[in-house]
């Protein structure tokens, strides 16, 4: 699978080649220490003197890098796809090869980095069910009113937690319904596009 790089992250990387490859090295430790710890002006600030460029140069590098490096870690793409994905940014093959060492060097720091950062959602445990329905009231002697019952376990951080919802067969029918429709629409080209993205 080989990375699509935007136009924009493409002119950020583009600053790379015209720095020595202690530099880029650097920038992939900054990269790093910037999905760990934030951003920092102060360090931008302190290279771009030492390169005699402007902060904003400096920062696009890094913050190009780590795109670079978190989309690569994150899809856990094989060496082959990493050279593939730079080398269409027309970088020499001595940057290309430092690329893919710090790629190497850092994907399982950054995976670690990057599962600590990601939310965390309850998860289904398991689920009962009951059917009710009401034949007769003191009221009405003739009536039937179905009603589900549903009780739903699930986990989160270790902890588990019981929903208990209750609604009629026609509403959740018509709930089954819109959650197909959301799996099928999960098959489409454009919503598997956004879910790359969001990865």
């Amino acid at each position: 699978m080989l990375l699509d790089l935007s136009e924009e992250h493409k002119e950020h990387l583009a600053f790379l080649p015209q720095v020595d490859s202690t530099v880029v090295a650097e920038f992939g430790r900054i990269a790093v220490e910037f999905l760990r710890r934030g951003s920092n002006p102060k360090i931008y600030e302190g290279a771009a003197r030492k390169l005699s460029v402007s902060s904003d140069t400096v920062q696009h590098g890094v913050e190009g890098l780590t795109y670079l490096l978190t989309e690569s870690s994150k899809l856990m793409i094989s060496e082959l796809d990493f050279q593939d994905s730079v080398f269409v940014l027309g970088f020499s093959e001595e940057l290309n090869k430092l690329l893919l060492q710090l790629y190497l060097d850092n994907r399982k720091e950054i995976r670690t980095i990057l599962s600590e950062l990601a939310p965390d959602l309850p998860s289904y445990h398991s689920l009962e069910w009951r059917l009710d329905v009401q034949l007769a009231s003191r009221s009405l002697r003739q009536q039937i009113k179905p009603s589900v019952t549903i009780k739903l376990h699930l986990n989160q951080n270790g902890d588990h937690s019981t929903k208990v919802l209750q609604t009629d067969p026609a509403t959740l029918l018509h709930l089954v319904q819109q959650l197909e429709q959301a799996l099928e629409e999960m098959k489409t080209n454009h919503c598997r596009r956004v879910v790359r993205n969001i990865k």
